[in-house]
C-alpha cells in the first residue's frame, strides 16, 4: 500500500503533559494533565501513546521540545485515535505551524538522514 503523507513521519521520544483541551466554543476539558509519549513527528503533526482516550477535533497547548536548541510551542488538533494492547496511539496535526517553526522539524530530519 502507498503511503499518502505529506511528510515522512521521524522517530522520536519526547514527553508532553497534556493539560485541557478545548474545542471551538466553549467546550474545555480542563483537568486532564495527561503524560504522554510523543513516538513521531513531522512536518505536519506528532502521534503520541497514552493511557487514556482522546476525543477527536479537539485541541491543546503542547511545548515541543526535540532537544535542547529545537524548542517551539504549538496548538495540535486531534484527527485520529485508536485502541492499541495497553492504552490508545493518538495522531495530531499543528495547527497554524509558522514556516519558521517547521523547519525545527526539518531540521530535525536533517540531522538523522545524515547520521
Amino acid at each position: 500500500m502507498e503511503d499518502k503523507r505529506k511528510f515522512k513521519r521521524l522517530p522520536v521520544n519526547i514527553n508532553l503533559n497534556i493539560k485541557s483541551l478545548y474545542k471551538c466554543g466553549d467546550k474545555t476539558l480542563n483537568d486532564i494533565n495527561e503524560d504522554v509519549t510523543v513516538i513521531n513527528i513531522s512536518r505536519s503533526g506528532i502521534g503520541f501513546i497514552s493511557k487514556r482516550e482522546f476525543p477527536i477535533g479537539y485541541y491543546f497547548n503542547a511545548k515541543v521540545t526535540i532537544d535542547e536548541e529545537k524548542i517551539f510551542y504549538s496548538v495540535l488538533k486531534i484527527v485520529r485515535c485508536q485502541r492499541i494492547n495497553n492504552g490508545f496511539t493518538v495522531g495530531c496535526e499543528f495547527v497554524g505551524l509558522a514556516d519558521i517553526l517547521s523547519e525545527v522539524v526539518e531540521d530535525y530530519e536533517h540531522e538523522i538522514f545524515s547520521k
